[in-house]
């Protein structure tokens, strides 16, 4: 069976694939966001800790597991325990839930990317109004780059009741981003500031998950992709090679992120000045030029002390610039990919160049990702012979493409956006806690550490060194233990989940309380993955004593 196994063609093959899968739209987005909440550079203090003692130990074990069982993970941890199949299934249970919702983002690459083409840009403009007596009144509200991602792209709903119906532009899109990546299964393996931070315990609970989301661990892509490794391979080397490259991506976006985020918001401030300057100068009858950036606080307590009455009039129009605030505004996910780049690129030379650049980079991110995600799904399915005696691969991808991109037609409603926060928020954070951690434990004290160390050493010839023993046997599972108890805690006292939903008459995002059905299917997203791991091990259990029954002396 083993030499029927397909191979990658050589090391370096198996190398990119991997870094392909882990570096994705994670590291353009994510991780800009977290070092903005927290602390700035100070966040990479528990980033690099948390990337030493439980990014590069997870993913050597992750990819030596699959390399060494030369099976999906569904097989794979079976093979190591047969109460142990609920890991592998709940890994495929994430990773379908990642994959129905993540082409989304590609989906509306390509929608950016198709209208990157226009001059000059549509999201650089306003509208008319209906009148064409001037501009739209939410996008000049708003920005004209915020109306063109929540009107034009998502026409997104007043709130998650009012999904609305299927929007067939973006449907278009997802078809296409999915059949892309079904075209590229085809191919087959051989082708695809702030220091008092460091004492919260979320900036140390943000900094684990985005190891564990931006390196892929805990899905099963890894275990996947190891699997059709020579026996031989270093995947030592490979897992310090993958983490290092993963993080120094992670840390690139970010200086072009902040670079980004420093031009939008001297940008929106003296737009900002401006319009002040522009109101005081018509309301008083000032003279052209005479009120400047630098003068306007001081005329502005002149004309408040000698107009009062005028001046309150006026006042209420005034918005209260501020250059602090501008830089303290924290964007992520989606909107720091459509709105805050795209307000760059927008006021760029030959930006229509810049911008296909741009999502097309988005693109080849999401789909190297979206390969990953799927070869977690399709690996034990063709590795199964029950499935793989009756379909060849090339159906059973297609079905699994069908079906996810047929659940993913939710995300292109009215409010498909805020369904894809939920996803995005809570399909993966705590089962992947807890799988890692029962990966953790069923290799070290079911398959026994010796063990495989011993394995490792047969395999490859090479002796295992104390750091990756101690990490693996000892500081990573109680890390680990604790984040998830730290996890836990925090949204008991969170209280009632909340989201951000787009106000189109004040032209920005508020706060809303997720409705009752919302929070069901967050608790059915978590249990559908976690539960794998106990149900299947006690069916396991129920099944060994019926065959022992079964198999009993008769008296």
């Amino acid at each position: 069976m083993e030499k029927a196994r397909p191979l990658w063609a050589n090391p370096l093959q198996f190398v990119f694939a991997c870094i392909s899968y882990a570096v994705g739209l994670g590291n353009v987005w994510r991780f800009p966001y977290l070092c903005q909440m927290y602390g700035g550079g100070s966040f990479l203090v528990p980033y690099v800790i948390m990337l030493i003692v439980e990014g590069m130990p997870l993913l050597y074990l992750e990819l030596a597991v699959g390399q060494r069982m030369r099976q999906g993970s569904i097989g794979a941890w079976r093979t190591i325990s047969p109460y142990l199949g609920g890991v592998g299934l709940a890994s495929v249970v994430v990773s379908f839930f990642l994959s129905t919702y993540y082409n989304i983002i590609n989906a509306w690459a390509f929608w950016y990317l198709f209208h990157s083409f226009q001059d000059p840009l549509p999201w650089s403009v306003c509208p008319l109004n209906g009148n064409r007596t001037g501009y739209n009144e939410e996008c000049e509200t708003a920005s004209s780059t915020q109306y063109f991602w929540y009107r034009k792209t998502l026409n997104i709903a007043p709130s998650i009741q009012d999904s609305g119906g299927v929007q067939w532009e973006q449907a278009l899109c997802l078809i296409l981003a999915w059949l892309v990546v079904y075209l590229c299964i085809l191919r087959g393996t051989e082708s695809t500031g702030k220091l008092e931070q460091l004492a919260n315990p979320k900036a140390w609970i943000n900094a684990a998950t985005q190891i564990f989301f931006s390196l892929g661990l805990g899905f099963g892509s890894l275990i996947a992709f190891a699997s059709y490794n020579q026996p031989s391979t270093n995947c030592q080397k490979h897992a310090i090679i993958v983490s290092l490259v993963n993080s120094s991506t992670s840390i690139f976006a970010s200086i072009v992120t902040f670079s980004i985020y420093g031009f939008k918001a001297t940008f929106n401030y003296e737009s900002c000045l401006n319009k002040v300057i522009l109101l005081l100068t018509n309301s008083f009858d000032l003279e052209d030029g005479f009120l400047t950036a630098s003068n306007l606080e001081q005329v502005k307590g002149y004309l408040a002390s000698a107009f009062p009455s005028r001046y309150s009039e006026v006042l209420p129009q005034m918005k209260n610039c501020s250059l602090e605030s501008e830089l303290a505004t924290a964007v992520q996910g989606t909107g720091l990919s459509f709105i805050v780049y795209t307000e760059a690129i927008k006021n760029m030379a030959a930006s229509q160049l810049w911008s296909v650049l741009y999502f097309f980079m988005l693109l080849m991110l999401g789909i190297g990702s979206m390969l990953g995600n799927t070869a977690a799904i399709l690996t034990p399915l063709t590795d199964s012979k029950l499935i793989s005696s009756h379909l060849p691969k090339e159906a059973i991808s297609g079905l699994v493409c069908l079906v996810n991109c047929a659940i993913g037609l939710v995300f292109t409603t009215e409010a498909g956006n805020y369904w894809f926060d939920i996803f995005n928020d809570y399909a993966a954070t705590l089962p992947l806690l807890l799988i890692v951690l029962v990966e953790i434990i069923a290799v070290c004290y079911v398959f026994g550490l010796r063990r495989f160390e011993s394995d490792l050493k047969a395999m490859t010839g090479r002796t295992l060194n104390w750091y990756w023993k101690a990490m693996w046997a000892g500081v990573s599972p109680l890390l680990i233990i604790s984040l998830f108890v730290f996890y836990l805690s925090d949204y008991i006292l969170t209280g009632t989940l909340q989201y951000q939903a787009w106000d189109a008459s004040q032209g920005q995002l508020v706060t809303k309380d997720y409705p009752l059905y919302a929070l069901a299917v967050i608790g059915l997203l978590v249990a559908a993955s976690t539960m794998c791991i106990p149900l299947v091990a006690l069916g396991t259990f129920i099944v060994r004593c019926l065959k022992r029954g079964d198999t009993a002396p008769m008296a």
